[in-house]
């Protein structure tokens, strides 16, 4: 159990209030909303109990304490009110602004790449995806434990502070970049296994597809019913950590192996993209990238155009993708034609089935039928 058991959500937007564009002031809004939501999600995942969220609009983030001085007051009156333990906001902070908050107000702070964080060192199963936490982890405390030991001490244990790394909070800066040192290194065994798996693919001449998607979207649903697995799916962020891959038999003896990869999210901890590359391998190797998506939210817009930055960001928007908008049994007719018309995807159901028949048959379309015939051209 988590020593914190409430916290304060506050996601700051960074001089984009305009007040003479009413118009843009309230898509501004929106988005920030948006986060806002996201984030108490990613806060409850992690394990808190969410009892307030504040959203401050300012022209230019505060150096400082992000926030203005006066709003941090306020806000430290209502967490002591309610008995708060822990501040959680929406964004990275830097070090002195860590440092800065936390003496001000005595509380636990967190910032969204620790939250993600958190969370990854939660689902965390295989050695190489704890491994690869930890590394993730080290990283992004080194440079905070340089010049804040007694602010950082706050932070140790429970939420933020959990997983392989967190007994690693007090050591000093030689001990870490040695243990940093053996962890990259016992990684990069771990990466060859995975290699060697992809060599034999390869000679084998199996294609690969990765799913693709949004956290939550219902990827590994899609790969259970498909290939009639049972890896774990569930109904929250980041379920699925460690990349899970099973074959497929299509008719005449055509296989492919089809990948759950891990959910992608605005704004990933660019601790987490280094320390998992040999992960994101899984998707830049592939043939085809099947692009899940849950047509249910109604985030949807942001939510691909996170996933096709992460795509590119992983230099992995070159192979060809085909987009696939599941959960379509939770929309409306007006909703499924701008899934198929705006986006030209494939409506499907992970659960009902509906629809399933029509992206296996485009899968094994584009793997096969499309190749044979560049070939025979």
């Amino acid at each position: 159990a988590s020593i914190c058991s409430v916290t304060f959500i506050v996601p700051i937007s960074d001089a984009m209030w305009e007040p003479t564009f009413p118009a843009k002031t309230k898509q501004v809004m929106v988005g920030a909303n948006s986060s806002i939501e996201e984030l108490a999600q990613l806060a409850d995942t992690a394990g808190f109990q969410v009892l307030a969220k504040h959203l401050q609009m300012r022209r230019k983030i505060d150096g400082k304490l992000v926030v203005g001085k006066g709003k941090l007051q306020n806000i430290l009156i209502e967490a002591m009110q309610v008995d708060a333990d822990a501040l959680v906001f929406d964004q990275e902070l830097t070090p002195s602004q860590l440092r800065n908050i936390a003496t001000a107000t005595n509380l636990k702070v967190i910032d969204r790449s620790q939250l993600i964080l958190d969370i990854f060192a939660k689902r965390a199963q295989t050695r190489e995806g704890m491994l690869q936490v930890e590394i993730a982890q080290l990283r992004y405390r080194m440079p905070r434990l340089k010049i804040m030991p007694t602010a950082m001490s706050r932070l140790s244990g429970g939420i933020g502070g959990r997983g392989p790394g967190e007994t690693k909070l007090e050591i000093n800066r030689r001990r870490a970049d040695e243990r940093l040192t053996k962890l990259e290194k016992d990684l990069k065994k771990q990466s060859t296994v995975r290699n060697e798996q992809r060599k034999r693919r390869r000679k084998n001449r199996v294609p690969q597809v990765s799913l693709v998607g949004y956290t939550n979207a219902g990827k590994s649903t899609l790969l259970n019913t498909i290939t009639h697995s049972k890896v774990f799916a569930e109904d929250q962020l980041f379920a699925t950590l460690d990349p899970t891959s099973r074959r497929f038999r299509f008719p005449l003896d055509r296989e492919i192996i089809l990948t759950d990869t891990v959910g992608f999210i605005r704004n990933l901890p660019k601790e987490l993209m280094q320390a998992f590359e040999s992960t994101f391998e899984e998707t830049t190797m592939a043939e085809l990238i099947v692009h899940v998506v849950d047509a249910g939210n109604p985030e949807m817009d942001i939510h691909i155009q996170a996933v096709e930055t992460t795509l590119k960001a992983l230099k992995a928007d070159q192979i060809p993708r085909m987009m696939v908008f599941n959960k379509c049994d939770t929309i409306d007719a007006e909703q499924r034609s701008e899934c198929t018309v705006k986006y030209n995807g494939l409506l499907c159901s992970a659960v009902t089935k509906e629809n399933l028949k029509d992206v296996i048959d485009e899968i094994y379309r584009r793997l096969f039928q499309i190749q044979s015939e560049s070939n025979a051209q």
